[in-house]
């Protein structure tokens, strides 16, 4: 079969004027098929070439090798090089030599497009005769012979992985170059005669038709522009490709560059890129023939271990994971090699995701497979997810006479072991195994925790290792238990993992351990432990004697320091508290700490208030709570609450006589404080009122402000009362305590003090003497006490009636006449009535 051929030039030879057109061609070629072909057979000189190059430079001008699609149907095989300079010399000339390929047909022989690369049959002039001489094949250059492809691949190596993922999914591109963003991969090489290397590369990547049909071109000035998939670029060219679209993969291979700048991971080009630096491209056919095909991860990995070259961990990943998948596909003989290469040592870490993949095979070949092929796959396994989850490497335990494996860098997730099909396995197996890991095992069961729920996995996991390999690991128990439940409280979620849950549905004793640790630490932390309890399945059923616990998972909601429910109503804790206590099953008196858990419990936000401490207080009795140290919370509820707290006064009366050993000196004063503001209101405090006050409150600074608005007010508003002892009212005026005139003020402005001035005339009229008595005693005093009569008590005087105010000027008959001329001085209007006053009192 004679090739249809193209000449197309830029030399016409008619005539010295310059122009591109097609010199010769083979009969029978139509006009649309030479226009289509002439918009691929341009060729554009490099940009820096010279105008007119020499012979030598000539040489050195890369050539434009084109394998392209055309619309239909058939393929444009082609060479086009630079052969010097136009008439008149303003720029280069060209000259391309093409082959038509129809459609469905190839270079004779089935030989690929690549391979006619530097043919000798490759034309550079015109016919003279104009008229294409007969052309049956292109033979092949030989330049592309094996040893020579792998020497080149090895010295791309840092580009070979993402060349051949490129390849790949040129290959797997269903729209082929129909589709407007076809993948595409742009190789930058200082050479074409690389690039066509690289293409040459493809040839043992691809399957034969894929490699049949690939397009390329050596050599392009415009890459967004070229239709081919692979394109060569010369490194003058390559600035801006950064910014092509992403369909481009772009692969910088000049000395500059000393990776692919694509950083995803593709297990199956990873191999393929090994499989070429070991030398052994062949093995992709042999790939082609398994389950999975060619491009199957698996598949190519599995090949590459039966053959000695290691595919990296996630390529052994990808092998186990095939296999497990085709298990039944594969003979007995064929699974044991691959498990034989799975389970040779490595100069890596496994990872957790080789692991996996391993044991997941294990599980399907066990009870199938011979014990000969799935012992050393179980013995990896559990000496991997030991070793790996301890941290310890296998140099660092000592040689294996069962398996081996690298040292591991760090501790990693326990994988998911099929723990029945290694319990099946041979006891004499598992005892041995066992010796040898016990170490590792133990170490990795004591190994601290922070609370993640790998960590928490870990252990665990391991201990039912340990039971499977019959090694006693009964004295880590307790340690274990205590590092788990402090795990368990600082991080329920994410800490109660599967792998704890099924071990302590699994292991009593552990199960006990763990929740007699947790009982423990809900002692001190009962919020912790009830959080546990209700974002957990965490069940304290089979354990007797969990009183902590129980108490959690009986615990109300929080309430609110108010005692107010939701709608407003009133909450009873302290019937709340005497529930959770029930739930514990014993009594505070036997086990006092239950009562301070309790007391957290129902009070988790905060303090009793003072009428519920006494209650509590009254209902326990001190013993109970002495013992629990939960007088300290009765004693913050006194001192917390507000001024305005009935109960304070009587609860500080109740803690003096109960825990006066407990007392600091501080709190006893602050209490005696209290308890004298209850005596106070009562009418039961002995004179010296003042000085008491003064004296309780040095001793309790600092004062807490419910404490002190307690003692001030009940002694101002003793203070104001008609039946204060004398001198009191001398101390309060000469004693300058400005904290106390200000709730003497706030006293007498209280709605009580108006109401008793309206309606009791010799009420009024003390409050006068009181409130004009020692004008200019200090500046502090003179201010209250103006401000009361101008304030509170001339708007009372001013409203009564005439009567009432004739009755209290008869008060003021028992204590003296000046002080009803005083009066009706103080209350005649004008300013002439009140100067009159002023200095009458100045000088009286």
């Amino acid at each position: 079969m004679s090739l249809a051929q193209l000449h197309y030039t830029s030399v016409p030879p008619e005539s010295g004027g310059s122009g591109v057109r097609f010199t010769a061609v083979t009969g029978g070629i139509g006009r649309g098929l030479l226009e289509e072909a002439g918009r691929l057979l341009g060729y554009e000189p490099p940009q820096d070439a010279p105008a007119r190059p020499s012979d030598a430079e000539l040489a050195d001008f890369p050539q434009a090798f084109s394998h392209s699609a055309l619309s239909g149907g058939g393929r444009l095989l082609a060479r086009a090089v630079c052969v010097g300079a136009e008439p008149g010399g303003r720029r280069s000339a060209f000259h391309a030599h093409a082959v038509l390929l129809p459609p469905g047909e190839g270079l004779p022989g089935g030989a690929l497009p690549i391979t006619a690369w530097n043919s000798p049959y490759w034309a550079a002039t015109t016919p003279d005769s104009g008229v294409p001489d007969p052309l049956d094949t292109l033979p092949a250059s030989g330049l592309f012979y094996r040893e020579g492809l792998i020497g080149f691949a090895a010295s791309r190596a840092p580009w070979l992985a993402g060349y051949v993922a490129g390849l790949r999914a040129i290959a797997e591109d269903k729209e082929g170059e129909e589709s407007d963003t076809p993948h595409q991969i742009v190789l930058v090489e200082r050479r074409s005669a690389d690039v066509a290397q690289w293409i040459a590369l493809a040839g043992h990547v691809l399957p034969a038709a894929s490699a049949a049909r690939l397009t390329f071109t050596t050599y392009t000035r415009r890459p967004r522009d070229a239709p081919q998939r692979i394109l060569g670029v010369l490194p003058a060219d390559a600035r801006g490709l950064a910014e092509l679209p992403r369909h481009f993969r772009v692969l910088d291979c000049t000395d500059g560059a000393h990776e692919d700048t694509d950083t995803s991971r593709d297990s199956w080009a990873e191999t393929a890129a090994r499989l070429w630096l070991a030398g052994m491209p062949e093995l992709f056919e042999e790939a082609e023939a398994l389950p999975g095909g060619r491009f199957d991860p698996g598949a190519l990995a599995a090949v590459a271990l039966r053959a000695g070259v290691d595919p990296g961990p996630d390529g052994r990943a990808d092998a186990a994971g095939w296999a497990r998948t085709h298990a039944r596909a594969l003979d007995e003989e064929q699974v044991r090699i691959l498990v034989g290469a799975l389970c040779a040592p490595t100069g890596e870490d496994r990872t957790t995701a080789e692991t996996q993949a391993l044991t997941d095979l294990f599980a399907a070949l066990a009870g199938r497979s011979p014990d000969s092929v799935t012992a050393p796959l179980a013995a990896l396994v559990l000496t991997e997810a030991v070793r790996a989850t301890t941290g310890a490497g296998a140099l660092a335990a000592g040689p294996s006479s069962v398996t081996d494996t690298a040292p591991a860098a760090a501790p990693r997730e326990l994988p998911v072991l099929p723990e029945m099909q290694l319990r099946s396995l041979s006891p004499e197996f598992k005892q041995r195994l066992g010796v040898e890991l016990a170490f590792e095992l133990r170490a990795g069961i004591s190994a601290d925790l922070s609370g993640t729920g790998p960590d928490t996995s870990r252990p665990v996991g391991l201990l039912r290792i340990a039971g499977i390999l019959g090694v006693d690991c009964t004295e880590l128990l307790p340690d274990l238990a205590d590092r788990l439940a402090a795990a368990l409280l600082a991080a329920p979620e994410s800490a109660y993992t599967p792998a704890v849950q099924t071990a302590l549905e699994e292991h009593f004793e552990l199960r006990v351990a763990l929740l007699s640790a947790l009982d423990r630490l809900a002692a001190a932390d009962p919020a912790a432990a009830t959080r546990l309890l209700n974002r957990t399945t965490l069940s304290l059923r089979g354990v007797q004697s969990l009183p902590h616990l129980r108490m959690c998972a009986e615990a109300p909601a929080p309430w609110s320091v108010t005692g107010l429910s939701e709608d407003g109503g009133e909450q009873d804790r302290v019937a709340a508290l005497a529930g959770v206590l029930r739930a514990a099953g014993v009594s505070p008196f036997a086990e006092p700490l239950v009562l301070r858990t309790a007391v957290r419990l129902v009070w988790a936000d905060g303090t009793p208030t003072a009428g519920e401490a006494r209650r509590l207080l009254g209902e326990t009795g001190s013993d109970a709570h002495r013992s629990a140290g939960t007088w300290a919370t009765l004693v913050a509820a006194a001192l917390g609450g507000p001024g305005d707290d009935p109960d304070a006064p009587d609860l500080a009366h109740d803690l003096l006589r109960s825990f006066p050993e407990k007392l600091e000196p501080r709190v006893r004063s602050a209490l005696l404080l209290l308890e004298f503001a209850g005596a106070l209101r009562a009418g039961r405090a002995h004179t010296g009122w003042i000085v008491r006050a003064r004296l309780l409150r040095a001793d309790a600074e600092p004062v807490e402000q419910g404490v002190l608005e307690q003692a001030l007010g009940a002694l101002a508003r003793q203070l104001l009362s008609e039946e204060r002892p004398n001198g009191e009212l001398y101390d309060l005026i000469h004693g300058g305590d400005a904290d106390l005139l200000a709730a003497y003020d706030r006293a007498a402005r209280e709605e009580t003090t108006r109401e008793r001035l309206r309606t009791v005339p010799a009420y009024t009229a003390d409050c006068f003497i009181a409130w004009s008595s020692f004008p200019g005693a200090n500046p502090a005093w003179d201010r209250t006490r103006t401000a009361l009569l101008d304030k509170v008590l001339r708007p009372v005087v001013r409203s009564l009636p005439a009567g009432d105010l004739t009755a209290v000027e008869e008060s003021f008959g028992r204590a003296g006449q000046h002080h009803t001329e005083e009066f009706r001085a103080w209350n005649r209007p004008g300013a002439l009535g009140r100067l009159g006053l002023a200095l009458r009192r100045r000088t009286g």
